[in-house]
């Protein structure tokens, strides 16, 4: 799954959100490394519409505009943590390669840089 598929499908997996309010928060979650244009944004919102994995929650005017607020459909939501699985756990075989696994310290799946890594 690329990034902004990610981004997009997980700042919507707490609560429904338009066009704008998706792109701030992947904005916010990517800690401004990914910026989405209007153009690839509602690309991707239709892609994933098309898809089934989001669906349009409600649909309002604002300021005489019309205005979609998506949410994550099921299988957005299956998808979603199946992803978040599977980085998961390429995450926790990465800390213990590198030799970075709590052995017994009580951290959880290991401890990087002084974050406790809780396990999936």
């Amino acid at each position: 799954m690329q990034e902004p598929t990610l981004l997009v499908l997980t700042a919507l997996a707490d609560e429904p959100r338009h066009g704008y309010a998706i792109a701030q928060e992947v904005k916010a979650l990517s800690g401004g490394r990914v910026v989405l244009r209007t153009g690839t944004l509602y690309g991707a919102l239709d892609r994933l519409l098309r898809d089934g994995l989001i669906q349009v929650h409600r649909e309002e005017i604002v300021d005489g505009r019309a205005r979609k607020v998506y949410t994550l459909a099921p299988p957005g939501r299956e998808r979603l943590a199946a992803e978040a699985e599977r980085m998961a756990a390429t995450a926790r075989e990465a800390t213990r390669r590198l030799g970075l696994s709590g052995s017994g310290s009580g951290t959880g799946a290991g401890a990087v840089a002084g974050v406790a890594v809780a396990p999936a």
